[in-house]
């Protein structure tokens, strides 16, 4: 499966915080930055693999001034309605550690503005 991210916006499935990542790509380079909520700035940076797989390291400072920094290895699924879910493998570094699995769904430009 061969998937451009470049421009694609997603967002936490069944999430209502505000926090939108909109995502860039050249060749298998691909980043995105996002906010809000409870996040100030965030950053992802990493690669794409030819099966849509990424391997991203991340970066955010919260609204609260901590900082928290991980990986993910986000792989790509077909959600109900044919739409592109993102299942994301995630670990934070540091005071903040943890593990987890969050879902992404992609968002149209309408939905991110709400």
């Amino acid at each position: 499966m061969r998937i451009d991210y470049d421009g694609r916006q997603f967002r936490k499935l069944e999430s209502s915080d505000g926090v939108v990542a909109r995502y860039h790509q050249e060749n298998d380079l691909v980043w995105a930055d996002f906010a809000g909520g409870p996040v100030r700035r965030g950053s992802v940076n990493g690669v794409c693999a030819p099966d849509g797989t990424l391997r991203l390291a991340y970066t955010m400072v919260l609204a609260g001034g901590e900082v928290i920094a991980g990986h993910t290895v986000n792989t790509p699924e077909q959600g109900e309605d044919g739409e592109l879910v993102l299942r994301e493998e995630w670990e934070r570094y540091g005071p903040h550690a943890e593990t987890g699995t969050s879902y992404l769904a992609e968002v149209t430009e309408g939905e991110a503005e709400r």
